[in-house]
């Protein structure tokens, strides 16, 4: 490697971050259990600083770094400046839930610090390797974040799940790039794009290397037939870590695909786009139809965010609209599933989950703020105007309208009726926030902070579905000099 090809400047945001999570983990280790809170804010502190490193040394010309293996350009950009501050709120929501379950501990703030690496350098990634390399830091994370709480044997099992179906997608993603090397003789998204298009390629090498990345892709979703272990993990994971894996590495993720099929693998369209069509058809069906039948809410949001990985999958049909829809959607879905997670762990005690759909009965009767926000919510993820999920599904759906493909106006029409039939299992808990009597008259949580943050959350779903080109002019200007 070309030593003087580093530019350090494109990294800053990462650089900044681990420096900050080091300083965090010194800290935390002179900091008794009284005092965690010393580690709490630092945390918050160093991700916010993160944020702040990234729109200082914005950039509007994308910038290469470390040999042509990684990328600083509007989208990467965006994407982690979006997760940075998600992470930051998601800590604000956790602290009143882990100090009442043993989990405040430095342990949860190094580790999700450590996986928000791993995704700036997935989002940032242009070369196989140091892609792999982002997702293994990230999904490592994950492994030991869902088995933070010892004492709590769903925990345990969600995690050794989670582990088993990850080193598997792993291991398929790994053959996948073999055979993209041996069919392009490259690692290098550019360069394999390059030499595709010269035709100086193993042709079918190529499709079956495409086939096992784009399952590994899928996994990573969370999408069917790779979603086996969405409602295992959300359920038995601690909330305040199901807040996490729901949330954040959703944009990761979308950033992640973005890079390997459209700018690695844009020629060979034809193969993935019918694959991507057909997951995100039985993602839409199984998630919303295995969603009506839950009890348990955090299940019902693992079908839920099956249902919307399978809308982000369509958005990838059409082209440069559909790209600004895919990463409108993500940003979409973080800010709901945070809000609705911040509910669930607002609404837990020491001695009782917030797990069943009954849990919420009456929360209006209790504090009618919370009820509202939880609204805002369930009515974004039913796709009800005016709020951001609303159009987020819009967008997609006309993406897919105005697409080349002529079958892909049949794929809208299906996703619609989807949509409705998806409607009524949150519109079913809606009914039981307002209508029915509440079992639990116990005091909610007084963090005054906590409440500020989720507010805001809760209402920015409104502000940017009123105002959506607030957004998507700024995701549409930054994809222009991404591709």
């Amino acid at each position: 490697m070309d030593l003087t090809n580093l530019n350090l400047v494109a990294a800053t945001p990462e650089i900044v971050l681990i420096c900050a999570m080091f300083g965090v983990l010194l800290a935390d280790l002179w900091t008794s259990d009284d005092n965690r809170y010393i580690t709490h804010y630092l945390s918050i502190g160093a991700v916010l600083l993160a944020a702040v490193a990234q729109i200082a040394v914005w950039q509007t010309e994308p910038a290469l770094a470390f040999n042509r293996m990684y990328i600083a350009d509007g989208i990467s950009q965006i994407a982690k400046v979006v997760a940075y501050l998600g992470t930051a709120a998601l800590f604000t929501y956790a602290k009143p839930y882990n100090q009442l379950r043993g989990m405040f501990k430095g342990e949860y703030y190094i580790l999700a610090m450590f996986a928000l690496v791993g995704m700036g350098v997935m989002i940032s990634s242009i070369h196989f390797l140091s892609a792999y390399v982002g997702l293994e830091m990230l999904s490592l994370a994950l492994y030991a974040m869902i088995a933070l709480r010892r004492d709590y044997a769903k925990a345990s099992e969600a995690a050794l799940k989670y582990f088993v179906l990850g080193a598997l997608a792993s291991g398929i993603l790994l053959y996948g790039i073999s055979m993209i090397y041996g069919a392009t003789g490259s690692l290098q998204f550019f360069d394999i794009l390059q030499h595709t298009h010269e035709g100086a390629v193993n042709g079918w090498l190529l499709k079956l290397g495409v086939l096992l990345v784009v399952a590994a892709i899928g996994f990573k979703f969370g999408v069917v037939p790779f979603h086996m272990w969405v409602p295992d993990v959300y359920q038995g994971a601690p909330t305040s870590v199901a807040a996490f894996i729901g949330s954040v590495p959703k944009i990761a993720a979308t950033v992640f695909a973005f890079r390997i099929l459209v700018e690695g693998l844009a020629l060979q369209k034809g193969d993935w786009l019918l694959i991507f069509a057909a997951l995100a058809v039985l993602s839409l069906l199984i998630g919303n139809l295995a969603a009506i039948m839950q009890t348990n809410i955090k299940r019902m949001f693992a079908f839920s965010t099956i249902s919307h990985m399978g809308f982000v999958l369509l958005a990838f049909l059409g082209h440069f609209i559909g790209l600004q829809a895919a990463i409108y959607y993500a940003i979409t879905y973080i800010l709901m599933s945070l809000a609705g997670f911040g509910v669930l762990m607002l609404l837990s005690r020491e001695d009782k989950e917030c797990e069943e759909i009954s849990d919420l009965a009456g929360l209006n009767q209790r504090n009618a703020w919370y009820a509202f926000v939880m609204l805002l919510v369930l009515f974004s993820m039913a796709g009800i105007p005016p709020l951001m999920g609303f159009y987020a599904k819009f967008a997609v759906l006309k993406a897919l309208v105005l697409s080349s493909y002529g079958w892909a106006t049949g794929l809208a029409v299906f996703a619609v009726i989807m949509s409705l039939i998806g409607a009524f299992y949150y519109l079913r808990v809606v009914k039981i926030m307002y209508f029915d009597e509440a079992q639990d008259q116990a005091p909610l949580s007084d963090d005054l902070i906590m409440k500020w943050v989720l507010s805001l959350n809760a209402l920015l779903l409104l502000v940017w579905g009123v105002f959506p080109s607030t957004l998507t002019e700024w995701i549409k200007t930054a994809l222009s000099y991404s591709i």
